[in-house]
């Protein structure tokens, strides 16, 4: 496939550093250390299998998925743009 100035895996390297950054960013979010055995916005108990499974967890599962949600929602990115606008 021509692609003008750029070389033949310039795309799958693209493709690759972003998926990097991706997980690179997602492994900065998690939480180290000791968790919480209260959840931290509802002071709900924290069992202690979710404890062990999650390091660092500060949420219980209901507040936790309340939170996700909301980073869903702002995330910023257009994985549907359409081929021109990407090209103006």
């Amino acid at each position: 496939m021509a692609t003008g100035w750029a070389g033949d895996g310039a795309v799958q390297d693209q493709i690759d550093a972003t998926v990097d950054d991706a997980i690179q960013r997602a492994r900065a979010q998690l939480k180290q250390g000791p968790g919480l055995t209260h959840c931290e916005h509802c002071d709900a108990p924290i069992p202690e299998a979710r404890r062990k499974a999650v390091p660092g967890v500060r949420l219980c599962v209901r507040c936790q998925e309340e939170e996700d949600a909301a980073q869903q929602e702002g995330s910023g990115y257009n994985r549907r743009g359409s081929k021109d606008s990407q090209l103006r």
